[in-house]
């Protein structure tokens, strides 16, 4: 897996409270902007996301390419609707001759018994899927055999709101490992550009109690381990 920060807002931190600075002030636009010290922007930061403030944060966004994930944790991350996706096409990129990459999850590969039979159906459905090709089937419909578990990538963009509200819900413990591991890496790489801004981000336990109630997996983000950004496993 590949997450990695590509693009985004210039001074994303400082545009933010520039914005909320300009919903209750009489002042100009380059007045306030001389006005925001470091200080000041971290704090009205903390400020914001405390009284819920959101709007204010969609005018930073963020751009992100992800390579080597399955289509099972893609299909996850396409339902957040107010991100914007691009996803490699099996209709126009052929696969190689050496076959699909594939993911098999640890669960299934530590077992020598059930990872023999995982592989061989995999590549079982590679060479059906050439039988297909070599017969004139249109990669379009020879996809349909494809599984899961195949690789994809895809580049996402997302306003800072939106990544707040992916990141609690996808990286709690209670998500499933794959996109928790996007999450938690896109976590890692926009706290290197936005450090205040996503200081306290992460599953609902970050800053409050579990709202999964008998669900709950019982192991919150400690202190340590959000600023380090891993979760319990």
């Amino acid at each position: 897996m590949k997450v990695k920060l590509i693009n985004y807002t210039k001074n994303p931190e400082k545009i933010i409270a520039q914005s909320a600075r300009l919903c209750y002030s009489a002042s100009g636009i380059e007045e306030l902007n001389e006005k925001l010290t470091e200080d000041s922007i971290s704090n009205l930061i903390r400020k914001i996301i405390k009284l819920g403030h959101y709007s204010v944060l969609e005018h930073a966004t963020f751009t992100f390419a992800i390579e080597d994930i399955s289509r099972i944790t893609s299909h996850q991350l396409v339902r957040h609707r107010l991100a914007s996706f691009s996803q490699q096409s099996q209709r126009y990129v052929k696969i190689k001759k050496e076959g699909f990459p594939y993911i098999v999850p640890e669960s299934i590969a530590k077992n020598d018994n059930l990872n023999k039979i995982f592989t061989d159906t995999v590549n079982k459905l590679d060479e059906i899927y050439r039988l297909f090709m070599d017969n004139g089937i249109k990669a379009e419909d020879a996809r349909y055999i494809l599984p899961q578990a195949v690789t994809t990538k895809i580049i996402i963009t997302a306003n800072a709101r939106e990544l707040l509200h992916i990141f609690k819900l996808r990286c709690c413990n209670r998500a499933q490992w794959e996109i928790r591991e996007v999450a938690i890496n896109m976590l890692k790489e926009v706290r290197k550009v936005a450090p205040i801004l996503f200081e306290d981000a992460g599953p609902p336990c970050v800053s409050g109690p579990c709202p999964e109630g008998e669900l709950s997996c019982g192991k919150p983000w400690s202190k340590n381990k959000r600023r380090g950004v891993t979760g319990q496993k």
